[in-house]
């Protein structure tokens, strides 16, 4: 058929090309796909930017964009790619936690969840390629299970969060001598870039850890006069380490070089190449982008806000698809709601409650003098 002028009402007409048919119809209804498309552009450029289109009202753009909530953003399915390595990273948000897996340079796949632990962590790595390296912040759920699924695959801990846990063990100014000279030996972390810095590193640190082993070995007993026991220490405890937060520190360096997570990224290399050491490009490129999105929209209520950080990691995916392409008419039509009047049930038998009046519990019709005077 062939356009064939309008009708009276300006609707298009349009009328069948061959001769022998010579059918005619018009176009009863518009195109509502093509509004509901820019519908959800209006949507999308104000969940990132916060603007919204200057040619409608606040309230008719949150009336028309509304449906555009039931829209949940699709993870990348497995594709079945071995990655050098990946990033595995969680940030909290309204209650809520989303757990990140990065290779670098795009979002490999992402979880919803309360908390990190290790259901929720499987859930995440689990559909995933064991990758060569993969880049932990400490988080004792992810490294379980990252043994437990990945047992090929080797850690590397972030410097930074060392250095923010060795802050929280030993503070930015410590009081005694060991630890700043063990806080000084923990800044020299991100200048090494050679296997003989590292060696040298190791070495300093076993020499450290022999010159004060005797006061990482201090004890303070309840029998003696001295200050108050520590909030730590347990109702009926006899001792415990005079210098514990030392010990902490001492105990974190030691695992991660006899864990060999410590020089992964160099160890693991290979000539001309450079592994990262740190999960900084997935704080500051990921987990910083999603603070800013929900900062731009404060209010959020928590499934708005998992459908904002939703679109949020399937835009950094390495191959989103168009957003329409996620869209199905069932979510732009209401379907309005019938409810039917529900006729009630046929009784059966005398009814022993009920709201009726009956002669029986002296609710019927009185006869008789009933009080009055006159």
């Amino acid at each position: 058929m062939r356009a064939n002028g309008k009708t009276p009402k300006g609707t298009q007409r349009f009328r069948c090309k061959d001769p022998a048919c010579g059918a005619s119809a018009s176009r009863s209804n518009t195109r509502n796909d093509v509004a509901r498309r820019h519908e959800l552009s209006w949507f999308l450029d104000w969940l990132f930017t916060g603007i919204m289109p200057t040619h409608i009202s606040q309230r008719s753009f949150y009336r028309r964009t509304a449906w555009c909530w039931k829209i949940t953003p699709p993870i990348p399915a497995p594709t079945g790619e071995i990655h050098r390595y990946l990033m595995l990273d969680g940030t909290y948000f309204n209650d809520y936690c989303v757990l990140v897996a990065y290779n670098g340079t795009h979002v490999v796949g992402w979880q919803f969840c309360d908390r990190e632990k290790n259901a929720s962590w499987t859930a995440l790595i689990q559909p995933l390629v064991p990758p060569d390296i993969a880049v932990v912040d400490g988080n004792g759920p992810l490294e379980r299970v990252i043994c437990s699924l990945w047992p090929d695959t080797n850690l590397q801990r972030c410097y930074f969060h060392i250095r923010q846990r060795i802050h929280t063990h030993l503070t930015r100014n410590p009081g005694t001598q060991p630890g700043r000279e063990l806080l000084a030996l923990i800044k020299t972390l991100n200048t090494i870039t050679t296997p003989d810095q590292a060696a040298a590193f190791q070495a300093e640190f076993a020499s450290w850890a022999s010159r004060w082993d005797s006061v990482l070995k201090e004890r303070t007993y309840a029998n003696q006069q001295r200050s108050e026991r520590p909030s730590y220490v347990k109702l009926g405890q006899q001792w415990w380490y005079t210098h514990l937060r030392l010990r902490r520190a001492y105990k974190l360096i030691n695992g991660l070089i006899t864990g060999d997570k410590l020089f992964t990224w160099m160890t693991q290399s290979q000539p001309d190449e450079a592994l990262p050491k740190t999960t900084n490009p997935l704080e500051g490129g990921v987990n910083t982008a999603a603070k800013e999105l929900l900062r731009k929209h404060r209010g959020m209520t928590p499934k708005h806000a998992m459908k904002a950080i939703g679109w949020l990691l399937y835009f950094k995916t390495e191959n989103p698809a168009d957003p329409w392409t996620l869209v199905h008419p069932e979510h732009w039509e209401t379907t309005a709601k019938t409810t039917a009047k529900q006729m009630p049930p046929e009784r059966i038998g005398p009814a022993l409650y009920d709201t009726a009046f009956s002669a029986q519990d002296g609710n019927g019709i009185q006869q008789g003098w009933g009080g009055r005077s006159r």
